[in-house]
């Protein structure tokens, strides 16, 4: 798969559903942007009256600009304001008129990011896509419950960001808005000079106005403005510039860089509070609680005076113990039924159903005995007002401990994201390359082309390509390469990582969201809300777990009362001051609360989260769940040749002529038909055949353009070079071209195939005029990883394009012995889905620029050597690097993960098949074993923090294999 950077940069991460189509043009100029056009297949249209009905209908309604109506094409094109009406009520008023309008055709998707607030496991994360997915336009709805996001692919013609935010909130949930996946590039800048709303209008059409702008968001109460631009037509500076320029006379606007609070952080720093300070306020009265109710009262004679009757039986100790827990119960317990009356709205159920269902009960009973208490001199019973205080207060300590351990489950991303500096030191260049200014900016205002100084120990600001001295930099943070990497004018260098000891001067070609960081940061995140497949399990209990533990209760319930009231059991069982109905109580409270939906809801997102985030501090980048969960099965790798298994630098050691044409012709002729291929054969050979041709002169300016240019995918390329025809490739080609080949030129092909190199042909207008020798050394480590792979059990096949003496050759040399050469990119997805026939899960490994159908054929994909060209659409896995160890580390990382999420399941499922039971009592008759209520809910509390403390145990995951010894290798041979 060829990678152009750019564009690739801009493809979304998640792929939108095909669904309703509908296709609206851009608005069709800057100044009225809240106009936009949408177009209609109309039937039944026959004649100009026909037109002119709709056109009149049309026309009627609020927010209908203009319609043109084409009675020859059935065609209708209505402009209109989608503040005051939308595309679906256009269409249903020429509905209505009488006339059949087809599907709207393909729309421009828009995609937005929220913030949700509110889930606590995975019924909340379903009815929250299920809300989404009920709002009028909306494609593409996924929730991540870990991450606390969800990533909404909409019809901007049909709904907006408010209406989806409502959706949200309609369903009980908080919602904001992160950022619109349409606008990555973005800026923030503070105004002042400005005096009135006429200062804003004229900055906000100077703005609108420079080419590049796309949209412009003011804030006329804090004089701040947002405005997305498209980083090759303008940048920060520039629009700072224009705002300036837009001062006239005595006004004078200046703006500054304004840097948001980032809200992730913020936000989830305010939740750790809120549980934190709602547990220590809860403590404050359930402590006293649980010392009245079961610490003084065997503490004789200093409880005491806990029994001294207010009114007929109500005690004092009774009556204190009803005040301090009933601000618990109701103020502090808010949330619970705050969230119970959501859920329960929406039919569904969740954990604070649960927990709502059993502090009610132990509340309301203990008022039914403090009413009996006061009203009757001759009544004795216990309250339970320290079960309802003291378990709430360990249900928000268990909250507290995981959304404190959930935090630490993007650690590795958060790092990612502050790897960027702040500063940056821009220079401008003279003609001769002398430094005639150096300033230090913000490195939010880089545009792309910037000249930036690197100063050893700085670390590199954007990605850019050296254009000015040598250095060392260390890309550990971004690649996992422990070892500092070269570097010299020409190469690539990636923002966020450091420079060692050297001052190079580095040009800006990818800034703000298109740089390798941002894009890295982009695709964990996407990953992370991609739901895996193991996940299902814990939707489908979730749908009966509630209902079904809320029976469970009310059966212990009425057993429990039952055996009482018939005597079933011994009287010295009960416990002390209890009877039958409260004992029956107590053990149905414990089944409601010891039960944990939250546990099972954590087990798959959790590590999921703290895998990619390892795997992209490792250099290896997973795109979700999906992808964990088919590399753990995967049985089989296929391997592509050229610049996975060998270096990717092919070198040409040699030339051949074998007619009567000159060497200068031959080398003419090659470099004018492949200068235009980008495989990197090619591209060898073309450097080799300039340099060849220097030694007999200068090269004639009429063999440097090509005609009729052809790709031969597999086999090489063709065209017209004057008015010679030219094929350069291998011998596939020269036979599929009918392009005859000499003993001469088999004899050599031979010898050139068992030397393990690449014999490249080049024929003449129908003749074989020369040849070159090309050879691509394998990677030093190759051996080993195919070994290492063979130890796991997983086999390995070879697939190439090449020829098969230097397939077989290489094979022979890594230790693969299933060879598939001279195939094409198409036969190549060919191969792998035979493969699969066979009941073998394959992967495919190759570098991306001819690999993309097998990558996609593939069971899983990985592009290899990816570089910062991270934006690989086709690859379930990115591996930054060029080492194929990483192919070991994205295997072995994701069986790791996926025994982590099956050992959690293992004890969320465990956890509530073992509890429930004892919380009913199972094992009371034996010793009297019980689990009261308070304790259940700290139980309950464990398990889900107990989940998550499993999953990031993940972060302390290490690679299987250091080929160190290889890199040594391979560096020494790189530098000579």
């Amino acid at each position: 798969m060829e990678i152009n950077g750019k564009d690739e940069l801009k493809l979304p991460l998640l792929q939108p559903l095909d669904g309703v189509v509908v296709t609206a043009s851009q608005p069709s100029t800057i100044i009225d942007k809240k106009i936009k056009t949408v177009m209609f297949k109309i039937g039944n249209i026959a004649c100009a009256s026909c037109a002119t009905s709709i056109e009149s209908v049309l026309l009627e309604l609020n927010g209908v600009e203009s319609v043109m109506v084409s009675v020859l094409q059935g065609q209708a094109a209505v402009k209109y304001i989608p503040e005051l009406i939308t595309a679906n009520a256009i269409k249903e008023a020429i509905k209505d008129a009488g006339f059949p309008v087809d599907e709207l055709p393909e729309q421009e998707i828009a995609v937005c990011r929220l913030r949700i607030k509110g889930m606590a496991c995975t019924s909340c994360s379903e009815s929250v896509e299920h809300a989404l997915s009920l709002v009028d336009g909306v494609k593409k709805a996924v929730v991540g419950l870990a991450l606390e996001e969800a990533k909404v692919h909409f019809d901007p013609s049909i709904t907006d960001f408010n209406h989806i935010v409502e959706a949200v909130e309609d369903a009980g949930f908080g919602a904001d808005v992160i950022n619109s996946g349409n606008d990555v590039n973005k800026v923030h800048l503070k105004l002042e000079g400005i005096s009135s709303e006429e200062d804003i209008n004229i900055i906000q059409s100077y703005l609108e106005s420079v080419e590049g702008v796309n949209d412009v968001e003011m804030d006329l109460a804090e004089n701040k403005v947002t405005v997305s631009y498209d980083p090759d037509l303008t940048g920060p500076r520039s629009l700072i510039c224009c705002i300036e320029k837009a001062g006239q006379g005595s006004n004078f606007y200046h703006a500054t860089l304004y840097s948001p609070p980032r809200q992730r952080e913020t936000e989830r720093q305010q939740e750790i509070w809120m549980y934190r300070n709602q547990f220590i306020w809860s403590c404050l009265f359930s402590i006293p609680v649980f010392i009245f109710a079961m610490v003084l009262p065997m503490l004789h004679p200093y409880g005491n005076w806990l029994d001294f009757k207010v009114q007929n039986m109500l005690t004092v100790g009774m009556l204190l113990r009803w005040i301090l827990c009933t601000p618990v119960q109701f103020i502090i317990g808010r949330r619970f039924y705050v969230g119970s009356y959501h859920a329960l709205r929406r039919r569904s159920a969740n954990m604070e159903v649960l927990v709502a269902l059993g502090t009610n009960a132990a509340y309301f009973y203990s008022v039914y005995i403090v009413i009996k208490a006061l009203t009757t001199d001759m009544f004795e019973g216990n309250d339970f007002f320290e079960t309802s205080a003291m378990l709430i207060s360990f249900i928000l300590l268990g909250k507290y401990l995981e959304v404190v351990a959930k935090g630490k489950t993007s650690d590795a991303l958060a790092k990612l994201t502050d790897l960027a500096p702040d500063t940056a030191h821009l220079i401008a260049l003279d003609d001769e390359d002398n430094v005639i200014s150096d300033i230090e900016i913000s490195t939010q205002l880089i545009q792309r082309n910037d000249i930036l100084k690197i100063v050893p120990g700085e670390k590199v600001p954007v990605d850019g390509i050296v254009v000015n001295g040598q250095s060392h930099v260390n890309e550990s943070m971004i690649t996992g390469e422990a070892r500092p990497i070269a570097k010299k004018p020409g190469d690539k260098v990636i923002g966020g990582t450091v420079n060692e000891n050297g001052c190079i001067l580095v040009k800006a070609t990818h800034v703000g969201s298109e740089t390798a960081l941002s894009q890295i940061v982009q695709l964990v995140e996407a990953a992370q809300l991609a739901r895996a497949p193991v996940q299902k399990l814990a939707d489908q209990i979730s749908r009966f777990f509630v209902p079904t533990v809320v029976i469970v209760a009310f059966i212990t319930w009425v057993t429990w009362f039952t055996l009482g009231e018939l005597g079933s059991y011994p009287k010295h069982w009960m416990p002390k001051g209890m009877d039958g109905f409260e004992l029956a109580l107590q053990f149905a409270i414990s089944v409601l609360v010891v039960a944990c939906p939250c546990a099972l809801g954590l087990a798959t997102p959790t590590a999921v989260m703290v895998a990619t985030g390892k795997g992209a501090s490792l250099g290896v980048l997973i795109k979700g769940g999906n992808a964990l969960e088919k590399a753990h099965k995967v049985k089989t790798i296929v391997f592509d040749k050229t610049g996975t298994l060998t270096v990717g630098k092919p070198v040409v050691v040699s030339a051949v002529l074998f007619s009567s044409f000159s060497m200068e012709e031959l080398c003419d002729m090659t470099t004018a038909a492949e200068a235009n291929s980008e495989h990197p054969i090619a591209k060898a050979v073309v450097e080799y055949a300039k340099r060849l041709r220097q030694k007999f002169g200068p090269q004639t300016e009429q063999m440097t353009d090509i005609k009729e240019f052809e790709v031969h995918p597999g086999a090489g390329v063709s065209g017209k070079v004057g008015d010679k025809l030219v094929l350069v490739g291998n011998k596939r080609l020269m036979q599929d071209s009918s392009v005859p080949v000499s003993p001469e030129v088999e004899n050599h092909i031979s010898e050139t195939e068992n030397l393990a190199r690449t014999c490249v042909l080049v024929a003449i207008n129908g003749k074989v005029a020369g040849a070159f020798a090309v050879t691509d050394p394998v990677k030093p480590e190759a051996g080993r990883v195919i070994s290492f792979l063979h130890s796991m059990d997983i086999s390995t096949v070879m697939m190439t394009g090449d020829n098969w003496a230097t397939a077989t050759a290489i094979a022979k040399e890594v230790g693969i012995k299933e060879v598939y050469a001279e195939t094409d990119p198409l036969g190549k997805a060919e191969k792998i889905k035979n493969l699969q026939m066979k009941g073998m899960t394959v992967a495919m490994v190759g570098d991306g620029i001819n690999d993309s159908p097998a990558l996609v054929a593939a069971d899983v994909g990985m592009a290899i050597g990816a570089g910062t060209d991270v934006a690989i659409e086709a690859a379930d896995i990115v591996l930054i690097k060029s080492n194929l160890e990483d192919v070991i580390t994205a295997l072995d990382l994701s069986r790791k993960t996926m025994s982590r999420i099956r050992l959690n399941y293992v004890w969320a499922l465990g956890y509530n098949v073992l509890a429930m039971p004892v919380a009913a009592g199972i094992l009371f008759p034996l010793d009297g074993i019980r689990i009261p209520p308070w304790l259940a809910g700290a139980c309950m509390a464990a398990s889900s923090v107990s989940v998550v403390c499993s999953s990031l145990l993940l972060q302390s995951y290490k690679k299987p294999l250091h080929v160190e010894d290889a890199r040594d290798v391979s560096h020494n041979s790189n530098s000579k």
